[in-house]
């Protein structure tokens, strides 16, 4: 709709250049229009008209552009603009000081008032502080801000201070081909050997082959069991959300994992482990695992590895419900307690700098909860997670 104003004016011989009309789209941006016609029409003179001979002219034209519409909503609309561009429209940025002045409401007020809003919303709304909605500051609804909300309708974060997401989110498995880096992550694994013989005898047992032939006369070949690693590894993969910023080392780690370990199993979960893990991220919704029966299933001599950034809101830790995509009957610390009492050889990797740690209030709650086994996700914190786990 924009375009067709520049065009149509130009056709009208109004001397318009490309660099005004992109002033102008600078000053829609900059929100000076304040989203009305009659706004937008005195932002458009000033910008666009640079002789008052031709003010007719533009005020004719701009009336058969935009004849009958109020809000520049209206016009977008009819010029078929993508929805995705729509909803960018509709985000909401603030200073550091107006996010300062807003209130988190606090886990029992947000689910009181989200009930209250469900029950008295009747429409849509945009750009407030209250309802359902885009672009505003209330807790609920999609690309706004507010320091502890519910995401409702938005299709990634945006300033990860959402407490809950309302959406049906997929996610990827991690590569284990994956290469790069891999070498030097497996040979930090290697301090977790416990090498034994185990299963069908098929290699060739070279000096006890000698030994027997040299007594009884005669070649008596001899074989063995191949010397394998006996160590059982369970790796519990964080998937989604803010790890996605992680992906490419935790592919790493889990490719050299997977090779390095005879005995390994490995399940996704997403920010904090629940009732329930998965094995294969696209099928997450109906191919889930019961985390009791991975606690039933596997003996409690299996290292247990938690791999995750622990980035997440302190409820998804500490309360019922917490979980940011389900209702948890039972809270995440309640969930990692059992994990760790069944497998009490367990360690946290988190990719994220062990410097800014401290600064995130759930990494310290995840941190305690391990027993201060948590290390960084690089070859010296691999290298002493991995000396935790031989002892």
């Amino acid at each position: 709709m924009f375009l067709r104003l520049f065009t149509d004016l130009r056709a009208a011989k109004v001397p318009v250049t490309l660099r005004e009309y992109l002033t102008l789209l600078e000053g829609v941006e900059a929100d000076l229009a304040e989203h009305r016609v009659d706004e937008f029409y005195y932002l458009a003179r000033v910008t666009l008209v640079k002789d008052e001979r031709h003010l007719d002219k533009f005020d004719q034209v701009f009336a058969q552009v935009f004849k009958g519409m109020e809000t520049l909503g209206q016009a977008i609309e009819q010029a078929g603009i993508p929805e995705e561009w729509l909803r960018k429209l509709a985000e909401k940025f603030l200073t550091d000081e107006e996010k300062a002045q807003l209130e988190a409401l606090g886990w029992e007020k947000l689910w009181e008032t989200l009930k209250a809003r469900l029950d008295e919303q009747k429409g849509r709304h945009q750009g407030g502080n209250k309802w359902i909605g885009t672009g505003g500051t209330s807790p609920f609804g999609a690309y706004g801000y507010n320091p502890e909300g519910i995401r409702i309708g938005q299709d990634k974060n945006r300033n990860f201070r959402a407490v809950k997401v309302w959406d049906k989110r997929e996610f990827k498995d991690f590569d284990d081909t994956r290469e790069l880096g891999v070498r030097n992550l497996r040979i930090a694994l290697r301090r977790l050997r416990r090498f034994a013989r185990t299963g069908a005898a098929e290699e060739l047992d070279l000096d006890t082959t000698i030994s027997e032939t040299a007594k009884h006369g005669y070649l008596d070949v001899q074989l063995r069991p191949e010397r394998r690693n006996a160590v059982k590894v369970l790796l519990f993969l964080d998937v989604g959300g803010s790890m996605d910023w992680h992906i490419e080392l935790a592919e790493e780690l889990f490719s050299a994992a997977r090779a390095e370990f005879k005995h390994f199993e490995h399940f996704y979960f997403h920010n904090c482990p629940y009732e329930r893990v998965w094995k294969e991220n696209r099928r997450r919704h109906d191919q889930q695992i019961a985390t009791w029966d991975v606690l039933r299933t596997y003996p409690g001599d299996y290292r247990l590895v938690f791999v995750g950034d622990a980035s997440m809101s302190p409820y998804e830790i500490a309360m019922p419900g917490g979980s940011v995509e389900h209702w948890n009957e039972e809270t995440g610390e309640v969930w990692v307690n059992r994990l760790t009492a069944k497998f009490p050889k367990s360690v946290w990797l988190n990719p994220v700098q062990q410097h800014l740690w401290n600064y995130t209030q759930s990494i310290r709650q995840i941190g305690g909860l391990m027993g201060g086994r948590m290390f960084p996700l690089t070859l010296d914190g691999l290298d002493g997670a991995m000396k935790v786990l031989a002892r």
